[in-house]
């Protein structure tokens, strides 16, 4: 359990917020599995882009409970600040900042984890937004731009003096992007250098490497990323472990048809057929690749056009599974 702000987090497990994952129905699956805290898609600061339906798309909140979160990208402090105001207007409850993001795409336009190489215009974007809203702020960043140049320390100093109620930590600098050792040690030295509560993430993939890091590092909470695609079962999983010292059972075949059945319907509903079809690809594929004949069945299911061709594809294929057990 820790705080940001005036809430209280329950859990000590947090989805991260990744760009194409995290819309609403994916949030609110992680939440009925045991996440203590969901963040957004990165939403962009540029105004412009405000209007646009994938921008619209990533604040909608629905019957989201508190906190809702939502993280913003951007290089200008005044932009920054002007966009934290409009998320806030908009229903969230918690303002995150990306500073950690390693995309191209990002970091050219002097966003995400680029602006670690420039503390002073770090400063200037957090106490900017800290001041324009009246929510609490968190930040998100990585251990520094290179591995010549790690300076998470300062950073989160930074934060806290600006007022950032808590910090995310990927454990890769920026040139590392994902792969590589994840650096704990650093993550341990933030979390003695700042008073906020700190969120350890970066290759935390099951119950045991997720106890293994927070005693490691101390940090507040573990914040799980790619591991909980095509497995949301992950929170429960970690939270059992961190309550009970022993491993929860693993999902049945039932009850991983029955959630990507609710989670195939869900983005059909959020997005419509033809954004529910192509959008469902994705996440059916990270949750069926791992079973047997799972990429056999992902190349079919990436071919199918309507939303009842996939409904009806995702139940044969567990149909036939079952069969096959019973056989055996």
């Amino acid at each position: 359990m820790f705080n940001i702000g005036p809430y209280q987090i329950q859990n000590q497990t947090v989805l991260a917020p990744m760009a194409g994952v995290t819309d609403l129905p994916f949030r609110r699956l992680c939440r009925k599995m045991g996440a203590g805290l969901v963040v957004s898609e990165m939403v962009a600061a540029d105004p412009n882009t405000w209007s646009t339906r994938k921008s619209r798309l990533r604040v909608q909140f629905g019957d989201e409970p508190a906190p809702r979160s939502v993280q913003i990208a951007g290089y200008d402090p005044q932009m920054m600040a002007e966009a934290a105001l409009f998320n806030v207007q908009l229903g969230a409850e918690i303002i995150d900042i990306n500073m950690g993001c390693p995309a191209k795409k990002v970091c050219k336009r002097a966003a995400g984890s680029a602006l670690l190489q420039n503390p002073e215009l770090v400063e200037s974007i957090l106490t900017a937004v800290v001041s324009a809203v009246d929510v609490p702020v968190t930040l998100k960043i990585r251990t520094g731009w290179d591995r010549q140049n790690r300076n998470a320390k300062t950073i989160a100093r930074i934060a806290e003096d600006s007022g950032v109620a808590a910090l995310a930590v990927h454990g890769r600098t920026k040139a590392c992007r994902f792969v590589g050792e994840v650096e704990y040690d650093t993550i341990a030295k933030v979390v003695d250098a700042v008073s906020i509560p700190v969120l350890a993430n970066g290759d935390i993939t099951d119950p045991q490497r997720a106890v293994s890091v927070l005693k490691h590092t101390g940090a507040a909470a573990v914040m799980i990323g790619r591991a909980a695609q095509g497995n949301p079962w992950i929170f429960n999983q970690i939270n059992h472990f961190l309550k009970y010292d022993q491993p929860l059972s693993p999902p049945s075949m039932e009850e991983c048809s029955q959630v990507m059945s609710e989670h195939l319907l869900a983005l059909h509903e959020f997005y419509g057929e033809t954004g529910g079809v192509r959008i469902s690809r994705k996440h059916i594929g990270w949750y069926i690749n791992p079973l047997p004949g799972g990429k056999e069945f992902t190349r079919v299911f990436n071919t199918l056009e309507t939303t009842e061709q996939q409904r009806h594809f995702l139940q044969s294929f567990f149909l036939d599974l079952n069969c096959e057990e019973q056989v055996a």
